[in-house]
Parts: C-alpha cells; structure tokens; sequence
C-alpha cells in the first residue's frame, strides 16, 4: 500500500501554505495526499484505543465551493497525486468519522484556535490530543511554506527518542538529505548514548546516514538550539499524560517547539514502527 499523508484543508491564505508543505513532504518520501475537505466544525478520529473528537475553527468553512479546485491546483503544480474525503452536508447534525490509518498527518499548530491567537510556543489542546493518540509521526508546520534541505533529529537515548531516531534515518534514506543529531547530555556519558545506539542496531545506519552528532555538554538546552539549522525538518519523540492526566510533552520538546520556527516531525507515545526491517512505507530511489 502506498504511504499517505492525512491533511486538513483550509482554503484561506493561511491554509495555502501548510497545504504547500505537506506536498513539499510528500515529494520529498514520495507519498500521496488525502485531503480532508470539512463541511463541519467538528469530526472524529478513532485510534483504536482513543476516539479524538477534534472541533475545527471558523476558517476551515471558508468558501467550500472552490476548497476542491484551489487544492487541486496546487497539487497538479507540485506533481502530488491526490485523492479527497469530502463529506457532504447532513440535514440532521451528525459527527462524522475520519479514517486514521494513515502514515503521516499533518497539523498546523493549532485547529481549533483563530490564527490570530496563535504564537511560536503554542501547541492547540486537539493537536496535543492527535499527536498524542496517533500511531502515526504528525508533521506540525510553520505558518509560511518553507522547503527543508536537511534532517535534525533529537535523541536522548529514551524509548520514544530511539522511535524518533529511526524515523530520522529513514527519512534520510528516501530522501537522501544529510541527517544530523542532536543530543543534550544529562549527568551520563556520551558513552550511554552510544550503548543505547548499539543495543537498537542503529550505529551502521548511524556512521552511514549522520553528518555529524552533536552531543552539548555545555550551555543550557535553550542555548544549543541555536545550532540547529534553519532549513532542516525537526525530527522528535513526544511524550503523553501527566499525573493529572493534562495531555504533555516532554520538557524538551515543549522548548523545542517554543524555540524553533522549524516544521517539526512528532513520533507521538502510541507512534508503531512498521514492522519490517525495510520501510514499507518509504519507497525506495534506487
């Protein structure tokens, strides 16, 4: 089965540009784009385990006669081929259900707030929840369409970070852009990190994919951000519920995502790997 993209349209300026990335993103791993065309304010996404009732602001309405065309055309610009879920107006007001088994989604930082409010450090409450339930990597994009030339993956030798990491490498592969690393050391060895590289079987692909690990042992977090480079996608672990069960990220990837204007790239907690030792869902380029 060919790899997708889930993407939420909205046909306003705004909109455009997120559309614009998430083609960019399916030319560069070579997948097509589903797009959703709302006719409500809000629908359902069933993970399985968690149904994610995801209510949309104003914006994603506007004008929906020519929602088909606009997207459409620039995907036929882009050479994206595309297919759409449009689901028509209902004399009774019914919640509809959206698939979710896709590969990618892509979210802008928030769907259910006017972009007015919206600001770099801010992350939508039903976008927390997707990233969250989804078993699949949610790309969270910048507000103007912005191509990526290199890959920034963030490691701190967890469960999640190891996700994230293989998810990098895999994005190196397909695409062929320089992978880097990107590690905050925190009271362990860079040799921790590297026992935790070997037991995963990630050290060949490693030495062969990465540029350069950058491992920080000094300055803040905050700081080493600066290193990251601008035109590269952000690619991270994410982590789930507090103890009062408010859904979280992790510390890093909440200064991450505060810091960075970069696309960021969120292996989520129920994010699954496919299971086979080639990506199935990234075709190969020869």
């Amino acid at each position: 089965m060919p790899t997708q993209l889930l993407h939420i349209f909205r046909n306003n300026p705004l909109g455009r540009e997120i559309l614009l990335q998430s083609l960019f993103f399916c030319k560069v791993v070579r997948a097509s784009l589903v797009i959703y065309i709302p006719r409500h304010k809000q629908f359902l996404m069933d993970f399985e385990n968690n149904v994610v009732k995801v209510d949309l602001d104003k914006s994603y309405l506007t004008s929906p006669q020519t929602a088909v065309e606009h997207a459409t055309q620039l995907a036929g610009q882009n050479g994206i081929p595309i297919k759409f879920i449009i689901i028509e107006n209902s004399p009774v007001p019914v919640i509809h259900n959206v698939q979710s088994n896709f590969d990618f989604m892509t979210c802008p930082r928030s769907i259910s707030d006017l972009s007015s409010k919206i600001g770099l450090g801010y992350i939508g409450p039903r976008v927390r929840r997707i990233v969250n339930s989804a078993r699949f990597p949610v790309l969270l994009t910048s507000p103007a369409f912005k191509k990526w030339q290199r890959i920034a993956v963030f490691f701190g030798g967890s469960a999640n970070a190891v996700k994230a990491l293989k998810l990098g490498l895999r994005i190196g592969r397909v695409s062929g852009l320089p992978v880097d690393v990107f590690t905050q050391m925190e009271d362990v060895s860079r040799k921790s990190y590297e026992k935790v590289v070997e037991k995963n079987y990630l050290k060949k692909e490693m030495n062969r994919r990465v540029i350069k690990w950058h491992v920080f042992e000094k300055e803040s977090f905050e700081e080493n951000l600066y290193q990251v480079p601008h035109d590269a996608l952000v690619v991270l672990g994410a982590f789930g519920h507090s103890l009062l069960k408010d859904i979280v990220f992790g510390s890093k990837m909440e200064k991450i995502q505060s810091i960075l204007p970069n696309n960021l790239l969120i292996a989520g907690p129920n994010y699954t790997e496919p299971n086979t030792s080639i990506p199935a869902w990234f075709p190969s380029l020869g």
